[in-house]
């Protein structure tokens, strides 16, 4: 069956080039201009961050941050978007600088399950389905700092209260390795599945695949989205790339490894991801180089090149394939794919 994917992005992907080493070197694009972007440049979905709806949430009261959310809602309506998450943004509090929900400080656990309260809540005002739990600085910069053991324990009671909370909405667990954290408790698909498995609700729970963070976990991307397909478990992928193990990157999707990505539009095809209306999303940053505003290439590259893939991934000789496998001719498969990629004809 063709799948007619259908794309997100955050409007953090629209950013005016700021680093850890350096100030922004781009005139800044107001945010609320950046929505009108997305249809023109083949977007139909949105990521949004709790307070990339409601800025400034901390200090608003209910009522004030249901009519900020009422305001997104209709501008989605308008612009014909459609929101795919929400995340809580749990990493520059003051009261995360040691985690949230793993906090050893019971006042920062509360102000995480607060926060992620009025997450559900924002996800809900806007007709969202799911919220994502990027667990940033859920881990330790010394293994000594934490029980980890309790610390498991408080991320899965975290985990039930919020399906309590709200009992349609969908919790994505986005695993990563590391940074900001040196260690971080749920770096795998793995690790996010089987903490899905261990609440009291595991249906409506799931994982986000990022590309960059399973390369950071030295893991290859595609098997880890195949691991959550196998589950039923992959609410939805975050293609980039990323040039070794060091720092989250961001690249284009495509631009280091471009057999890893085809590997990774394959798997998704051959089993049927958006066919519920699953997203491609993209997280991606424009190199810090790049002049203008807003700065866009590297959404319509990356873009681009995922549908470039998906040619190759149905064009690709399933028949042939399946012969050198039973062969275990791989020197024969490799070849192939290769030249497949390459666009060489015999």
């Amino acid at each position: 069956m063709a799948i007619n994917h259908r794309f997100s992005f955050g409007p953090w992907n629209i950013s005016e080039g700021a680093d850890p080493f350096g100030p922004e070197v781009r005139r800044a694009f107001a945010h609320d201009e950046k929505w009108a972007l997305y249809k023109k440049l083949g977007f139909d979905g949105v990521q949004f961050h709790d307070d990339d709806v409601v800025p400034n949430l901390g200090g608003l009261s209910p009522a004030q941050i249901a009519a900020k959310a009422g305001q997104i809602s209709t501008m989605l309506r308008n612009e014909g978007l459609v929101p795919e998450f929400v995340a809580p943004r749990l990493w520059f509090a003051e009261q995360t600088i040691d985690g949230g929900y793993t906090s050893n400080r019971e006042s920062d656990r509360k102000y995480a399950w607060e926060r992620t309260q009025r997450c559900v809540d924002i996800a809900r005002a806007i007709n969202c389905k799911a919220i994502v739990l990027w667990l940033a600085r859920e881990g330790t910069y010394i293994r000594e700092a934490k029980n980890a053991r309790v610390a498991y324990e408080r991320l899965l009671a975290l985990i039930n209260q919020t399906l309590d909370y709200d009992r349609e909405i969908e919790i994505w667990i986005e695993p990563k390795p590391n940074e900001p954290t040196d260690l971080a408790y749920v770096p795998t698909a793995g690790h996010a599945v089987a903490l899905a498995y261990a609440s009291k609700d595991h249906q409506r729970v799931k994982t986000v695949i990022e590309s960059a963070h399973a390369i950071l976990a030295n893991l290859d991307p595609s098997d880890e989205m195949a691991f959550a397909l196998a589950h039923q478990k992959l609410g939805s992928v975050h293609l980039n790339d990323q040039n070794g193990l060091k720092y989250d990157q961001d690249k284009n999707f495509g631009s280091v490894n471009l057999r890893a990505a085809f590997n990774q539009v394959l798997v998704l095809e051959e089993n049927g991801y958006g066919t519920k209306g699953e997203f491609i999303g993209l997280d991606v940053k424009a190199m810090r180089t790049q002049a203008g505003c807003p700065v866009v290439d590297h959404l319509k590259a990356s873009r681009a090149m995922f549908l470039h893939l998906v040619e190759k991934a149905r064009t690709y000789d399933r028949a042939l394939v399946e012969k050198f496998r039973v062969q275990r001719d791989y020197e024969a498969l490799e070849l192939y794919t290769l030249r497949h990629l390459m666009g060489v004809k015999d």
